[in-house]
């Protein structure tokens, strides 16, 4: 009964997830039907891939015939900051075990963004339902896109603004599970700076800027702790 309820609760934490991954999803199946892909291609990269942002740019450079080598190189910078995401949950995810393999696999900005919200006494069962559910939404966003983009052609406006408005929602979560928003508040901070910077590379470059707030947020506070 437990074990029914947190993937209960695990199904409604991911209720956000699923409203920006479905029509994200259905857009990045369709554009990759578009470009010369079929609807079981793009379905098993999202089963096997699950890169959000990743997918969306592999769908110009396979339709350029761009080698797969450098696809991979702009996946891995792309989804390196994933690597950052993952330091700070160590302590969060199992030990070992299939339960610990996918966790890392599905960890993505909006899965992360969700578990990090939660209590650190969380129960793992929930934290790994979240995940399992969120990877089931952007598998399904994508077969139905696939399908949508096999049968017609069809005119999908205004969902450019899906993603800025699922991100817009996690950030308010964020903010009210925080007690300090020191965090949230340097994040913004880096990105007005890097955008006033370099516009071109501000996404990038805001995320070095938070890396090194982060490591100073840590350093003015370790001494504290260690009292």
């Amino acid at each position: 009964m437990q074990s029914k309820s947190l993937i209960l609760l695990a199904l409604k934490d991911s209720i956000p997830v699923f409203v920006g991954y479905i029509p994200l999803g259905i857009v990045y199946g369709f554009l990759f039907v578009q470009a010369g892909g079929n609807w079981w291609t793009a379905t098993l990269a999202s089963v096997l891939i699950y890169g959000g942002a990743a997918q969306y740019m592999m769908v110009p450079m396979l339709s350029a015939s761009v080698p797969v080598l450098a696809i991979a190189l702009a996946t891995l910078v792309i989804n390196f900051r994933h690597v950052f995401y993952g330091i700070s949950l160590f302590n969060r995810y199992p030990a070992k075990g299939f339960m610990r393999w996918f966790m890392i696999f599905a960890l993505t900005d909006e899965t992360y963004s969700l578990v990090t919200t939660l209590p650190k006494e969380t129960p793992v069962v929930r934290m790994f339902w979240i995940s399992l559910f969120n990877w089931c939404w952007w598998i399904l966003g994508s077969f139905i896109g696939g399908v949508i983009g096999e049968s017609a052609k069809v005119d999908i406006p205004g969902l450019d603004f899906v993603l800025t408005s699922l991100f817009a929602v996690l950030l308010c979560e964020q903010w009210r599970g925080k007690h300090n928003p020191l965090a949230l508040w340097a994040a913004l901070v880096s990105y007005v700076v890097a955008r006033l910077v370099s516009a071109e590379h501000a996404m990038a470059l805001s995320i070095t800027f938070c890396v090194a707030a982060g490591i100073a947020i840590a350093l003015r506070h370790s001494p504290k702790e260690a009292k």
